[in-house]
């Protein structure tokens, strides 16, 4: 298991050294106020501690997605290590760092306004409606997985839409009431399960010494289905995710200082690829080899999956902490996707969110949208949902690039991941079921020209920016800090 332990090793290693080197890039300003402090409202905007802050993030942004996706990847091969732990520490770390800081920088501004200061005003409406389609996907999926998981983990004892009524009650609830209300005081127990689960499994690989695969680029996909550039939208949490984009804001609106960041923001972000990392290796290599893997998945879904390893791992009881543990990953993404929507909007439409009515009627309208979405097939909404996220990850590591470019900074940190992944976004969709059909090769064509001229746009846009000096930041000098 030499290529999985030194993947986390690379992951722990990318964080102390390359996060360092993109908080210098950006360059923390110790006595800046935040906005936990200039804007607070009791609400969204209130102060936490790093480590409150930190588990909240992480579990913000590890969904089931660096559960289900590595374990959907594991059939790629030892190919998908390469990707967790690169695009982990050069795109997604980088990702969430600087939405995260731009966003405390700017009042705790969402992508949607981050995206319209930067990259012009029309990508507001775009990006806002990119945000709050993606948002009510994840919702949506994030009651439908762990409620399956729930159902089977009770013998069916409890009805799946008794299950899914609890779960939309607790997001009704999570979403309306201020953030230290619930949120706050739940997820320390979460974050418990959660790291039970995944240091559970983690440990009992090594320690069994499961025969996990070395590094290959053997392609054991089915129908050979091309790694380049599927494996990209297989594995999205747990290597570069656009959600995360949509999840830092509601953090950055409760950081103390700018110095925590790196630990909430970046920090966390490597605790999610280590979890990624834990669970591709099980599903690689506890089911017989491929086949094994790709006849349990065809039969339950990675639900099984889940399932066979928390079992085999850690015993009956050890093995319903486990489930339990992930049960909670879809579950407080889901409770913070239906929160962040609600806050979008409010900005998008600038209404104050202080009166419990203000948030009530925006609320409403999207839970209903999302019960209706339950009804579709799960395996549709995750491909729409996968597009959708890298989408919307290029356009937060396009926002980033602006900033620095402005600011005359190292803007190629954000810039390389971002252009990479348009690269793969266009092509994606110009190739997929869901969206165009075209052949693979027209596909790369277009993804590559489409991409080229995307980015010449970036630099004519950015060159206008810096001439006009561009503010980079919403002036707080004003106000007087009472910590």
């Amino acid at each position: 298991m030499y290529t999985f332990l030194a993947g986390i090793a690379l992951l722990v290693i990318g964080y102390f050294t390359y996060g360092k080197f993109v908080e210098k890039i950006f360059g923390v300003k110790e006595e800046r106020a935040t906005p936990a402090y200039v804007n607070n409202d009791g609400v969204d905007y209130v102060p936490m501690s790093t480590s409150k802050n930190s588990l909240i993030q992480l579990l913000n942004i590890a969904g089931t997605g660096p559960v289900f996706g590595p374990i959907m990847g594991a059939l790629y091969g030892p190919v998908a290590f390469i990707w967790i732990v690169v695009g982990c520490i050069f795109a997604g770390a980088v990702h969430d760092y600087l939405t995260g800081m731009i966003s405390i920088r700017n009042k705790g501004a969402h992508l949607p306004e981050l995206a319209s200061k930067f990259l012009g005003k029309v990508m507001k409406h775009v990006v806002n409606a990119f945000a709050v389609l993606l948002l009510l996907l994840v919702g949506t999926v994030f009651v439908s997985t762990p409620a399956a998981l729930l159902n089977v983990l009770m013998n069916g004892k409890i009805a799946l839409g008794i299950i899914i009524a609890a779960i939309f009650l607790y997001y009704i609830l999570a979403t309306l009431l201020p953030v230290d209300k619930i949120i706050g005081r739940l997820y320390p127990y979460f974050g418990a399960l959660l790291v039970i689960s995944a240091v559970g499994v983690g440990i009992g690989l090594v320690a069994t010494g499961a025969p996990i695969p070395e590094l290959s680029f053997q392609n054991f996909h089915p129908a050979n289905a091309p790694i380049f550039p599927l494996i990209f939208f297989t594995i999205t949490c747990g290597a570069l995710s656009g959600f995360h984009a949509t999840q830092t804001p509601i953090i950055s609106r409760t950081t103390q200082k700018e110095a925590q960041g790196r630990k909430i923001f970046y920090g966390m972000m490597i605790a999610e690829g280590i979890i990624a990392m834990i669970w591709a290796a099980a599903a690689m290599s506890l089911f017989d080899g491929y086949n094994g893997l790709n006849d349990l998945l065809a039969a339950g879904g990675p639900g099984a999956i889940v399932s066979a390893v928390s079992t085999k791992m850690m015993g009956a009881i050890g093995g319903t902490l486990a489930v339990l543990g992930v049960v909670v990953l879809p579950i407080t993404s889901g409770d913070t996707a239906f929160r962040s929507a609600r806050m979008i909007i409010a900005e998008y439409l600038n209404i104050a969110q202080k009166k419990f009515s203000s948030r009530l009627w925006i609320a409403i309208p999207l839970f209903a949208i999302s019960v209706v979405l339950t009804q579709i097939d799960f395996n549709i909404l995750w491909r729409y949902f996968s597009w959708a996220n890298q989408a919307t990850a290029v356009i937060a590591l396009f926002v980033g690039a602006m900033y620095l470019y402005i600011a005359r900074k190292n803007y190629w940190i954000s810039l390389v991941p971002g252009s990479f992944m348009l690269v793969m976004v266009i092509t994606y969709i110009l190739n997929a079921q869901i969206g165009f059909g075209l052949p693979m090769n027209v596909a790369w064509i277009g993804g590559f020209v489409g991409a080229a001229v995307l980015i010449a746009l970036f630099f004519r846009a950015a060159a206008k920016a810096r001439t006009n000096n561009l503010p980079l930041e919403v002036d707080v000098s004003d106000w007087n800090q009472v910590a």
